[in-house]
């Protein structure tokens, strides 16, 4: 392991992790896969062990850590082969949980992050819509001021945790001809009426739950706006950055399980006399993997590093997801080749994993419009500044 970024409690935080996932999570993920449900108990032993708190102020119940902590939560969870339990886990952690600590007033914190830290409340976060996809300027969700209310109507869609969640981190157009200038954040419990989720059936990520969900007059206090109204977009564009080099982690870690895997049925699987990582087109296969893997694991180590000395790193946290992602469905692809008919079996890890790592390049903010946000930050000279908050 990476010496560099790594420390002997990193470690053994590490060794503690795995110990607790072996004992506490594995046992359970076939079940959570075919079902589609993460069962409660789950998130409350998280919470007793600090695993939701480790970014978070001491204040609320966290451990304030640094960054490299989180890198080891995400790159465990990959490596237990549900990419749908983990999206639920990090969605939670470091998507709904993000906001509001960032925007959220101190009651806002007190009855929400704190929840959150100890795992009695679960979040998600609703950005995406029916009709924009990656496009977040797009919009069309509306948060209309009345009194001291604010009423809510629209749609969101493929929001993690979109059902069994608690309470929900919202954006919304609080000025609809404003643009990307008029939207704002903000929180709601899960049984505020008007709300309503439909689970939605995925190709992979099947432990998690993953939702349409419906705002039909939903009227929450005034209070319950996070952070400063017309701030949603640059709040939701800083975030961005951690959602992207979180994702790329998670892409890194899950490539490094699947070669290691790989790796090992090939030194047991036999044919013409010989195991066959003995031949030499599948041996030269398996080293271009493997080094494609390990550079993208040390950029991403690297990105993380910046961001924990508190660096804007949206450019290159988004390198990170566009590159990680399609590093690790190739990774997906051929290890499975290499495992022959076997691979294509649901009884081994591969076929699930290669649906899982699927959504990489897909969810949070796609490949393609990557491409063109890096294409204004590299061509066109475009600067993203972090929000004031």
């Amino acid at each position: 392991m990476n010496n560099m970024y790594f420390t002997e409690e990193h470690q053994l935080f590490r060794q503690s992790l795995q110990d607790f996932l072996k004992k506490e999570v594995v046992p359970h993920i076939d079940k959570w896969e075919e079902t589609g449900t993460v069962e409660r108990f789950i998130w409350k032993k998280f919470g007793e062990m600090g695993f939701f708190g480790l970014a978070y102020p001491e204040e609320y119940g966290g451990l304030n850590l640094d960054l490299f902590y989180t890198v080891i939560l995400l790159e465990e969870l990959q490596k237990i082969n549900s990419g749908g339990f983990a999206a639920n886990i990090w969605a939670h952690t470091y998507l709904a949980m993000t906001h509001v600590n960032k925007e959220g007033s101190h009651e806002i914190k007190e009855k929400y992050l704190t929840a959150s830290i100890t795992g009695d409340k679960i979040g998600c976060l609703c950005i995406t819509e029916p009709f924009g996809g990656s496009d977040v300027a797009g919009m069309r969700t509306t948060a209309i001021k009345k009194g001291d209310t604010y009423v809510l109507n629209g749609s969101k869609t493929f929001i993690t945790n979109g059902v069994y969640s608690d309470y929900l981190v919202v954006a919304a157009k609080t000025d609809p001809d404003a643009g990307h200038n008029g939207m704002s954040m903000f929180i709601m419990d899960r049984d505020t009426p008007g709300i309503s989720a439909t689970k939605l059936d995925k190709l992979g990520w099947r432990a998690s739950d993953t939702a349409e969900i419906a705002f039909d007059n939903v009227t929450i206090p005034a209070s319950n706006l996070m952070g400063e109204e017309g701030k949603g977009f640059p709040y939701i564009m800083q975030h961005f950055a951690l959602e992207r080099l979180i994702m790329g982690i998670n892409a890194h870690a899950r490539a490094d399980y699947a070669l290691e895997y790989a790796r090992q049925y090939m030194s047991e699987r036999t044919a013409f006399g010989k195991t066959i990582d003995k031949f030499q087109a599948l041996r030269h296969s398996f080293v271009d993997l493997y080094a494609d893997m390990d550079m993208c694991r040390e950029y991403n180590y690297s990105v993380a590093n910046r961001l924990n000395k508190g660096e804007y790193v949206v450019k290159e946290a988004t390198i990170s997801k566009l590159k990680s992602t399609k590093m690790a469905d190739d990774v997906a692809y051929q290890c499975m080749q290499f495992l022959g008919g076997y691979g294509y079996m649901e009884e081994y890890p591969m076929a699930r994993l290669l649906r899982d790592s699927r959504l990489g390049p897909i969810g949070g903010g796609t490949s393609e419009i990557l491409r063109e946000i890096l294409a204004k930050m590299v061509i066109d000279k475009k600067e993203y500044k972090p929000a004031a908050k």
